[in-house]
């Protein structure tokens, strides 16, 4: 079985949690990949390629570096759509795997393909694009969705949306879970605590793309509620992301109730870093209002830090009902009472979730192209 993996969306460092959800992925094909009947073609662009570099000491594992800019969305769409069928069949693969929504339009009779949809964000939240945008996701998605062989949906939450929101018939999509890995290794968190000026389980922490159904802005008015109820407050809430078209307004509260010192970003990290910061915070926050799976608080419960988060959309799903959750996400006083009552009565435990064991999903996934391929 020779499976192309379609990778030229990928632009490193910017797409959040699906670059996570994909290099998780590839790690543990990485692992299934001792038997040389099976072989995986990574189809990169000029801008990416050197970030996959470790996959290809294994024969397994083949690099096509194609004549595409991640970075450039408009030409990388048209080139995909020109050349990645041509490629595909020049490189003899059995089944092309886009772990996106971005798969060439028209449908290829002699290839199959297998596309991941994450979400349905511009479905729910028009608002946060351009009517450009709107149209082109709204376009891309039916016809991605229709042309594939195949759907892989990454919570029960999103399989239901694409059946209601785009009319694809529910035995076409399959629910596969992201995997959850990279949880092992950690930074020193003396190094830590200087560079952020943090107390070891003395933070809140939230890893967030600066978006607004990330609804970080509840989490600044909650810390300017905690500093009101005691001037003495040294806690702080640190924040974990990418930049997104919120950060200027989120820059500008902090600003507006003196909260600089209250709220440290940390730009992109490190996973070693990232792991530092859940495993030694006092509680995480996510109040995110929409996510297609939500990694972060999983993460965070899988070190043992307890989570506050919404039930919103998927979260309540992959979170199993293990964490703390508030009804409202916008409302502050709620979001300060059930902080004060986990720092009360919490005592830290580690979760297992066997669902999002990458073991358990790589074998979902190759099961998955089997069954297509035949």
């Amino acid at each position: 079985m020779r499976v192309g993996i379609d990778l030229l969306w990928l632009k490193v460092g910017k797409v959040g949690g699906t670059e996570s959800y994909i290099r998780n992925l590839l790690d543990g094909l990485y692992e299934h990949s001792n038997n040389k009947e099976l072989q995986f073609v990574l189809f990169l662009a000029k801008d990416n390629h050197h970030t996959f570099y470790k996959y290809f000491d294994k024969e397994n594992f083949t690099k096509i570096i194609m004549p595409i800019q991640s970075k450039n969305a408009i030409i990388r769409i048209i080139k995909e759509n020109l050349l990645l069928n041509k490629y595909a069949k020049d490189n003899n693969v059995d089944l092309m795997f886009v772990p996106v929504y971005s798969k060439p339009l028209s449908k290829n009779k002699k290839i199959p393909y297998i596309i991941t949809i994450h979400d349905l964000q511009a479905l729910h939240y028009p608002e946060y694009f351009s009517k450009i945008k709107n149209l082109w996701l709204k376009y891309a998605w039916k016809r991605c969705a229709i042309t594939a062989d195949r759907i892989v949906a990454i919570s029960n939450f999103v399989k239901r949306d694409i059946e209601d929101k785009l009319g694809i018939a529910r035995n076409k999509i399959e629910v596969i879970y992201n995997p959850i890995t990279n949880l092992e290794n950690f930074e020193d968190f003396d190094k830590i605590k200087s560079k952020y000026n943090i107390k070891e389980n003395n933070y809140y922490y939230t890893v967030s793309a600066l978006l607004p159904h990330k609804n970080l802005k509840t989490l600044i008015l909650l810390m300017k509620k905690l500093k009101e109820e005691n001037n003495d407050l040294d806690k702080k809430l640190v924040i974990t992301g990418v930049s997104g078209n919120d950060r200027s307004k989120i820059n500008q509260l902090i600003h507006d109730l003196s909260l600089n010192k209250e709220v440290v970003f940390t730009g992109f990290i490190s996973n070693e870093e990232r792991n530092t910061l859940y495993k030694n915070a006092k509680i995480f926050l996510f109040p995110s209002i929409f996510e297609g799976f939500g990694m972060p608080p999983i993460e965070a419960m899988m070190l043992g830090t307890p989570v506050i988060t919404t039930k919103e959309t998927s979260l309540y799903e992959v979170t199993q009902g293990k964490a703390y959750y508030v009804n409202d996400p916008f409302d502050v006083d709620e979001w300060v009472n059930l902080i004060k009552m986990v720092e009360n009565n919490y005592t830290r435990k580690k979760y297992y979730f066997e669902e999002y064991d990458l073991h358990t999903i790589c074998i979902k996934y190759l099961n998955l192209f089997e069954k297509v391929i035949k």
